[in-house]
């Protein structure tokens, strides 16, 4: 039996659930509102306050779609009601973020600026203060897309592991190496 899949998804004041007849799951909230096609393998059910997900079959294929399915209407739920946020820093010298509406500039060492422009769905705020490190925050209703984005921000310069150079989420602990031993 799978627990995160028997779990009931709560739903909370001001969020709305429907169910449409082709297996499509549609969450609305005061943040906005998300759409999820789920596989034929499982079945959602509205009661009351409460979305219960269940399966069709018992076979390996069902019962991992079971949990798949119950955790994306609960993320879907979570983030139309309090919604997501990331935070990143550019820890190196001379790196920079500027944003522009929803153009975000990064200077990152490179020979040119990066341009990125960021989907409409997602709130942008840079923030740069003296004596500590460019920050970057992503707000959004949709956990998806805003771990996406910021995966890709975070791939323009993945930290280096000597120094420890790069875009890092906030609070990440980063493997670091020792440098070159010193000779005789």
């Amino acid at each position: 039996m799978s627990r995160i899949g028997n779990a009931p998804v709560a739903i909370p004041d001001g969020v709305t659930v429907t169910v449409e007849k082709n297996n499509v799951v549609t969450v609305k909230g005061k943040l906005g509102t998300l759409t999820q096609a789920l596989d034929a393998r499982v079945t959602p059910v509205v009661e009351g306050k409460e979305v219960l997900v269940k399966r069709v079959g018992d076979d390996k294929q069902s019962r991992a779609m079971h949990g798949l399915y119950r955790a994306l209407i609960n993320n879907m739920v979570e983030g139309v009601s309090k919604g997501y946020t990331i935070e990143q820093e550019l820890v190196g010298v001379g790196y920079r973020a500027a944003n522009k509406g929803q153009l975000l500039e990064l200077s990152l060492g490179f020979s040119h600026n990066i341009v990125f422009e960021i989907p409409k769905e997602i709130v942008l705020k840079t923030e740069t203060l003296k004596g500590q490190n460019p920050k970057i925050t992503l707000t959004s209703f949709d956990k998806q897309l805003v771990g996406q984005v910021a995966a890709k921000i975070r791939s323009l310069r993945k930290p280096e592991p000597y120094k420890g150079k790069g875009i890092k989420f906030t609070g990440e602990e980063l493997r670091r190496k020792a440098g070159k031993a010193a000779g005789k």
